[in-house]
């Protein structure tokens, strides 16, 4: 009786200490394996073009969205935001020409980040800028804004230069080619990853707070909406069905997408999806610069193979067959390892 407990004991441990280090295997190996930063870097480049463009348009009238006499005083953006931390680079512009000054420097910022030039420092930099501007104006501030700065923070994390960039072209000029693989190229990457998984698991649980998610009509209001419409889809008043079927599958694909995006079966169904919804959301809803915004955050689940298929050509491919669609998630060496024994057995 005592062997028994003594082996079903022993047991027990067993598998606590397998499974805890399959666990630490997989984790190490999900966050910190070295990864081609080559998607990281197309991320760096639409992502600069979308900072360049969304500050850009400030300049139309920077001085009544940020100036001393701006619609939104400073006293009233610090009773808005006295219950949290808000802090903002602009705050220290307290004349025309230093606000000027500093948009200059900031629309500067973000090109030297598009083109790749001095990478580093500059990612820094266009982050400290899209943070200011969000926590300058809070009264406009709303998803893209949020999105801006997710993208801005992780290309600060990887080697977001070392393609596609002024510096990758100086490196070569200079002899000295830059890494293959990074482990921070990877780290960003699943940031970002996990960060878009959030936002979507937490916009479909908000929305089912909402009685019109409920019963299917929440497309109806957005599509109705005159503020936002820019593709007249009001014929589909007479398809009621098609309204409440586009409503549930919305909800459906959100509280969905972090868990089938991690499938490499089921992930290029899903970034199909999305493709169709963001784009509904450009060309429908008149809100172009969000909704690419979310289609560039989910460029982070695209293949670094397939990427520098698309834009270096078939004869960059790596040799071993056709590359793959999707950013493939690292099998733990413990698995793998557990696989290959089992298959003996």
């Amino acid at each position: 009786m005592l062997a028994r407990l003594r082996w079903l004991l022993e047991l027990a441990i067993t598998f606590v200490r397998d499974a805890a280090t399959a666990t630490t295997n997989a984790w190490n190996q999900f966050w910190f394996t070295p990864a081609d930063p080559t998607t990281l870097c197309l991320i760096r480049v639409l992502a600069g073009l979308m900072l360049f463009y969304t500050h850009a348009v400030w300049t139309l009238d920077l001085e009544a969205f940020f100036g001393e006499q701006s619609w939104l005083s400073r006293e009233v953006i610090t009773q808005a935001t006295q219950d949290g931390y808000s802090w903002s680079v602009l705050s220290w512009c307290r004349s025309s020409t230093a606000l000027w000054a500093m948009h200059i420097v900031a629309l500067t910022t973000f090109a030297l980040l598009t083109i790749g030039m001095w990478t580093r420092a500059v990612a820094v930099l266009a982050f400290v800028f899209t943070v200011s501007y969000a926590q300058r104006t809070p009264g406009a501030l709303y998803g893209l804004d949020q999105i801006n700065s997710l993208l801005s923070l992780y290309l600060m994390i990887g080697p977001c230069g070392s393609r596609y960039s002024v510096d990758a072209w100086r490196a070569r000029h200079v002899a000295r080619p830059s890494e293959p693989s990074d482990v921070t190229a990877n780290l960003a990457i699943r940031l970002m990853q996990c960060h878009l998984c959030v936002i979507y698991l937490f916009a479909g649980l908000s929305k089912l707070q909402g009685l019109s998610w409920w019963t299917g009509f929440a497309f109806w209001g957005g599509i109705a909406n005159q503020e936002y419409q820019t593709l007249d889809l009001t014929w589909l008043a007479d398809w009621p069905l098609v309204i409440n079927a586009l409503t549930h599958l919305t909800v459906a694909f959100e509280l969905s997408y972090c868990v089938l995006i991690w499938n490499r079966w089921t992930r290029p169904l899903v970034l199909l999806v999305a493709v169709g919804l963001h784009l509904g959301i450009v060309f429908a809803l008149g809100m172009p610069t969000f909704g690419l915004a979310m289609l560039i955050a989910n460029v982070s689940f695209i293949s670094p193979m397939l990427t520098r298929t698309l834009i270096d050509g078939p004869a960059h491919r790596s040799a071993g067959g056709p590359p793959a669609l999707v950013q493939q998630s690292p099998v733990a060496p413990h698995f793998a390892h557990s696989a290959k024994r089992s298959s003996k057995v």
